[in-house]
């Protein structure tokens, strides 16, 4: 007998949102059997806000890390996001990712406020898409199962300070954009780089116009932060529908997800290990480093 399609939801309203066993399985199940496409395009569009602020945007510009190995980046910094929902993001896995994440932005000089903007970046990001284009509403539940998610995921990264609710985290975003986003050549380089690795890796048919359509999903603020050319209304207006035409499609016609969504990482095409995750250039010592610690 097939699950019904509103199965996964009646499930997450029976739980526990403060429950912290309860909080993860309502994330695995929004994330990997509600929502996984749209949780990855709203991760790619905060990828995409980073840029927007000069500092940050200038540090990826400098290490060269999406201009030479933009591919790796993206997939590590996937397989972090993977490691803390697997088993929970107070499991001994999650807590090595974690503890690893933080010996590599050990070697920067990066100050908590920008921390706490990217953190903020991976729950509106994802969010903010979910309601526009997903194909039921998100509950209120899972809104704060994922806050709460992310706020445990920053305190472990030792971000002081992080707001306690889904309005806090969107007001963190939305001032700190507002004072920080601004134009430099940097933000366009690593922006360019970005959208290189998305055409590489998108359908065939959606090549040539990969990077039109991925302009025209930016917010203005953030098309004149990044220094991208202004697209077509008609475009920015015909992904609108189309993006939520299949939301409609999703609610009407498709199956429940039964099984959790595997993400394909090209980096790892035979599976991962977290000694392989990180630069390239930092993996002796890194894993020389977690061998002393051990």
């Amino acid at each position: 007998m097939r699950r019904g399609r509103w199965e996964h939801l009646e499930e997450i309203r029976r739980l526990d949102p403060y429950d912290d066993a309860d909080r993860d399985r309502i994330v695995t199940l929004t994330a990997r059997h509600e929502f996984p496409w749209d949780f990855d395009q709203g991760t790619a569009i905060a990828f995409l806000r980073d840029y927007g602020v000069p500092s940050i945007s200038r540090l990826l510009d400098r290490t060269k890390q999406f201009e030479h190995h933009g591919t790796k980046r993206y997939d590590d910094t996937l397989v972090f996001q993977e490691e803390a929902v697997e088993d929970g993001v107070d499991s001994p896995r999650a807590a090595r990712a974690v503890e690893r994440l933080n010996r590599i932005h050990g070697h920067y000089r990066i100050p908590d406020h920008e921390f706490a903007f990217v953190l903020a970046t991976t729950l509106v990001g994802p969010v903010r898409w979910i309601r526009r284009y997903g194909w039921r509403p998100l509950e209120e539940v899972e809104v704060v199962a994922l806050t709460r998610f992310t706020t445990r995921f920053g305190e472990l990264m030792q971000i002081p300070g992080l707001p306690d609710t889904f309005e806090g985290y969107e007001r963190l975003l939305d001032d700190y954009e507002a004072e920080h986003f601004a134009f430099d050549p940097a933000n366009r380089r690593v922006t360019e780089a970005t959208i290189r690795i998305g055409r590489a890796a998108a359908p065939w048919w959606l090549r040539p116009a990969f990077r039109r359509v991925t302009i025209a999903l930016m917010d203005e603020p953030l098309r004149e932060a990044l220094g991208m050319e202004r697209q077509p209304r008609w475009l920015v207006r015909a992904l609108d529908l189309g993006l939520r035409a299949r939301g409609v499609a999703l609610r009407r016609c498709a199956p429940p997800r039964l099984t959790p969504y595997e993400r394909h990482h090209p980096t790892y095409p035979d599976g991962y290990r977290l000694a392989q995750i990180g630069p390239a250039s930092m993996l002796d010592h890194l894993n020389s480093k977690e061998q002393d610690v051990a």
